[in-house]
């Protein structure tokens, strides 16, 4: 990949140890990562920034991942997220379901790095379906 060609992947994540491994690892297949340590800061990242991809955490302080996700995927519906978590049972909540891919966190990142690859080649992304998430929190 060209050092012009670089894509941007969000790391919404609120471990910073797991951030660093997981951004060098990201580094070495020649990406550039930022970093939000919760839903909130990365609202506010999101105001400049249009990542090409955003691997995002769930429990998280201050805002979740859950509570993120939704004006995440309607702001940026033609943005790949994957959902990035320690915990399982997340997958099962009609939330996580707006995501483009569910990958329980693992010290091997050759899955994640298999599906960030999958996500971001040229003509792989469709937008979401207006019906995968709804506008009103409260519908």
């Amino acid at each position: 990949m060209l050092s012009g060609d670089k894509k941007t992947i969000l790391i919404i994540d609120d471990d910073k140890y797991f951030v660093k491994l997981l951004s060098d690892e990201l580094g070495d297949e020649g990406y550039n990562t930022k970093h939000a340590a919760n839903g909130a800061e990365a609202i506010l990242m999101l105001r400049h920034l249009k990542p090409s991809l955003i691997i995002l955490d769930i429990v998280m302080p201050v805002m979740d991942g859950m509570e993120v996700l939704g004006p995440i995927v309607r702001r940026y519906e033609d943005v790949p997220i994957i959902v990035h978590s320690s915990y399982e049972d997340f997958r099962k909540d009609f939330k996580s379901w707006a995501a483009d891919a569910y990958l329980v966190k693992s010290g091997d990142f050759s899955e994640l790095k298999s599906v960030v690859h999958r996500l971001l080649r040229p003509n792989n992304r469709k937008k979401r379906a207006a019906l995968c998430v709804p506008k009103h929190e409260n519908a």
